[in-house]
């Protein structure tokens, strides 16, 4: 009997919902700081390496996913999710042992866990690809705006360290039980009555490529840069949110904190809104209007004096951020075949990490040598104008660009593991 496709997808988000409990980390900077007495950029650096670590772990879990099936991916995952924020609770050993636990177990139980619903997804509905993956990673985006509130009365109610062994319980029994659901489809199988319009065959390729394939072509790093660019962007201007507030309107860290709660939003509905679009207008399309966006929000950013409206230009900064998340899955499969997804995205979100590092230093670098944030800004909106030719030029790869020996297309006709 065939699994419910729509019961597997209901715990893929319910899953990443879990895993974006991860983008609720600035509630516990100050609390643990006070605690503890550590500064601020050291117990942000345990975020730091909790990502770096899920960009990695995301293309081994891809790997793993292929050979030994999703669910004990997901599962193996989940455990270490839930026990590297549990093991957090122990901290008081000191900074090192936070950075092992939360940063390194978590992260690796993060990236295993990241992938899975991606990959199944894409196969589960490949004729929804675009708004299921963005659904799915809509999720992630929505994670601290479930955890924040929880986290922060926990904090308050019996402590910072007490409230890393609660949210480990909770989501390891959460995520545990959502891995259960995680397996793929049939070989074979497809909705019933579906097949692939004209257009969206031009837009996608007519073979799975493997992760060895794919790498041969200059889509692969094509679309590598293009999440690169993107992901920049919009992390550029989360890692300063509130000092850039407070700098261009002279507003309270009070009000400037109510403004990046609204903007965050857009993250989570960025995921959603950019790859249901992108089913319309195609994923070059749905890049193309997100830089073309981001050209003009980033121009514009250092003029605007209204908190309302500098608050609508951050939550349409992360939309086409979260938008690049939710599209992009989606465009790996089109592109190279959704058999293999998980290893080749998993790979791709390395990007995620390469860009944590790359926007933050470079809006942190031009505010400094500038002493505003005008300069950095506008450098944004011209790297944004730049990558503009990225979606224009990128096409499936033909199938001439690879080797010929499984040119039929379906590699050696192997089942993946349910």
């Amino acid at each position: 009997m065939t699994a419910d496709r729509w019961q597997i997808a209901g715990a893929g988000v319910v899953l990443q919902v879990a895993l974006g409990a991860v983008y609720a980390w600035s509630v516990f900077r100050v609390p643990l700081s006070k605690q503890f007495g550590w500064s601020i950029s050291e117990v942000t650096l345990t975020f730091t390496i909790c990502i770096l670590v899920l960009g990695i772990s995301s293309f081994f879990g891809g790997l793993w996913l292929n050979r030994k099936g999703p669910r004990i991916v997901a599962l193996t995952g989940a455990f270490l999710y839930g026990s590297g924020l549990f093991l957090a609770s122990l901290s008081n050993h000191g900074l090192w042992w936070l950075y092992l636990s939360y940063g390194l177990v978590g992260g690796i139980g993060l990236g295993f866990c990241y992938i899975v619903p991606i990959a199944v997804l894409v196969k589960w509905f490949p004729d929804r690809r675009g708004l299921i993956t963005g659904i799915a990673v809509g999720g992630f985006g929505a994670g601290a705006l479930i955890t924040a509130p929880v986290a922060t009365r926990l904090i308050a109610t019996v402590g910072v360290l007490e409230t890393f062994a609660y949210l480990g319980i909770a989501f390891l029994i959460v995520t545990l039980g959502c891995g259960f659901f995680m397996q793929n489809p049939p070989q074979g199988w497809k909705p019933a009555g579906w097949t692939p319009t004209v257009s969206e065959a031009l837009h996608r390729s007519a073979r799975d490529y493997s992760l060895g394939e794919a790498l041969k072509t200059w889509q692969w790093w094509a679309l590598w840069l293009l999440l690169f660019l993107n992901t920049s962007a919009g992390i550029s201007v989360i890692s300063q949110e509130s000092p850039l507030f407070q700098e261009l309107l002279g507003v309270t860290a009070v009000i400037a904190a109510g403004m990046v709660g609204i903007a965050s939003i857009g993250n989570a509905f960025g995921r959603v809104f950019w790859a249901w679009a992108s089913d319309s207008i195609t994923r070059r399309g749905a890049f193309l209007a997100m830089f073309l966006a981001q050209v003009l929000l980033f121009l514009f950013f250092p003029s605007i004096h209204s908190v309302w409206l500098l608050t609508v230009v951050a939550f349409l900064v992360l939309l086409c951020y979260g938008g690049g998340f939710g599209t992009m899955p989606a465009f790996a499969a089109d592109y190279f075949g959704s058999k293999n997804v998980g290893p080749i995205y998993g790979l791709m979100l390395t990007a995620w990490g390469f860009a944590s590092a790359f926007g933050p230093l470079l809006i942190a670098y031009i505010r400094q040598v500038e002493g505003n944030y005008r300069g950095a800004l506008h450098a944004i909106a011209g790297i944004a104008a730049a990558s503009m030719v990225l979606p224009i030029i990128v096409r499936p790869p033909s199938q001439t660009q690879v080797s010929d020996q499984l040119a039929s297309g379906q590699g050696t006709g192997e089942q993946l593991p349910r």
